[in-house]
């Protein structure tokens, strides 16, 4: 059966597909003309408009997620806005550390939800994962993208960017909202 990934990003494919990977769908990209535009105040409102609209316009399953990073010094922010904190990751990272200034409360989560709609638009379910962590003064590490050079993991002692690929689905936002999802996933009678 087929899923539709709220996305044209291949690489949050490819990511999906090793989450999901054992059950009992095939999962695509949503078409390059299909347009959504994200109206909601919260992560999972985002995430529930992605999917029910790709449902509904393609009469098809779909998943779809929001996610960012809620710094709680800037009350929240970038929050929703996070990819449209600036033109590019350099410009984002660095306004972040512009407007955190010598902050020393530098704690952070990256917050991901993520909603299946039927194909008929109704959500059938959702989930929400956060990782807690710090933003750092400096970037470190190569890896990643976004703010994954700033963003400190405690309980890891790296930043995303230090992680590999393996280590950081493990722990992020959206390895834990799939993970808090996969249950649900598996009690659809579909």
């Amino acid at each position: 059966m087929l899923l539709v990934i709220a996305t044209q990003n291949s690489g949050k494919l490819k990511e999906f597909q090793h989450h999901l990977e054992g059950l009992p769908w095939t999962l695509d990209l949503m078409p390059q003309d299909l347009e959504i535009e994200e109206t909601g105040q919260t992560f999972l409102e985002n995430a529930c408009i992605k999917a029910s609209q790709v449902a509904k316009q393609l009469g098809q399953w779909a998943i779809a997620d929001d996610s960012g990073l809620a710094v709680d010094a800037l009350q929240g922010a970038p929050g929703v806005y996070s990819a449209r904190y600036g033109t590019d990751d350099l410009d984002r990272i660095a306004r972040l550390l512009r407007e955190l200034g010598d902050t020393p409360k530098r704690t952070a989560q990256f917050v991901c939800a993520i909603a299946l709609a039927r194909p008929d638009g109704e959500i059938a379910c959702h989930a929400e994962g956060v990782c807690a962590g710090e933003i750092l003064y400096d970037s470190q590490g190569e890896g990643g993208f976004g703010y994954d050079p700033i963003f400190y993991v405690p309980a890891a002692h790296l930043t995303f960017a230090e992680m590999t690929k393996d280590q950081k689905r493990a722990i992020s936002h959206r390895g834990k909202a799939i993970a808090a999802l996969l249950p649900q996933l598996q009690s659809l009678a579909i």
